[in-house]
């Protein structure tokens, strides 16, 4: 899969090849189909101001994929996920959205509904 990733604060964002990752018990793989870029986006990427860095990672940011606010399509749950399955479409929020798959705890994900 394809991802955004930042190995030092205020470094380039590089695309870059990764595996795609399994998703635990709890979890959910979602095929992402938007990201939103917000003011965490920014902390992570800069480390600023400095005192986030206690919180983040001191020399580098722990999440090298960034992103939080993502929506997607469900391409597939852990054992006890039960409020969705393959092909619903979801939004939440979860580190890594930057990537075009990511696994986000159930609890973090609503359905999306169009009318």
């Amino acid at each position: 899969m394809k991802a955004i990733v930042q190995d030092v604060y205020g470094g380039a964002l590089e695309l870059r090849d990764l595996d795609r990752p399994a998703p635990r018990d709890d979890e959910v793989l979602v095929r992402v189909h938007a990201a939103a870029v917000d003011w965490g986006v920014w902390h992570v990427s800069t480390g600023r101001p400095y005192l986030f860095r206690l919180i983040a990672g001191f020399r580098g940011p722990r999440q090298k994929i960034q992103g939080t606010d993502l929506a997607g399509t469900v391409e597939g749950t852990g054992s006890k996920v039960t409020a969705f399955k393959p092909g619903d479409e979801v939004f939440g929020s979860s580190p890594g959205a930057f990537a075009e798959y990511v696994c986000v705890k159930e609890r973090r994900l609503a359905p999306s509904r169009t009318a």
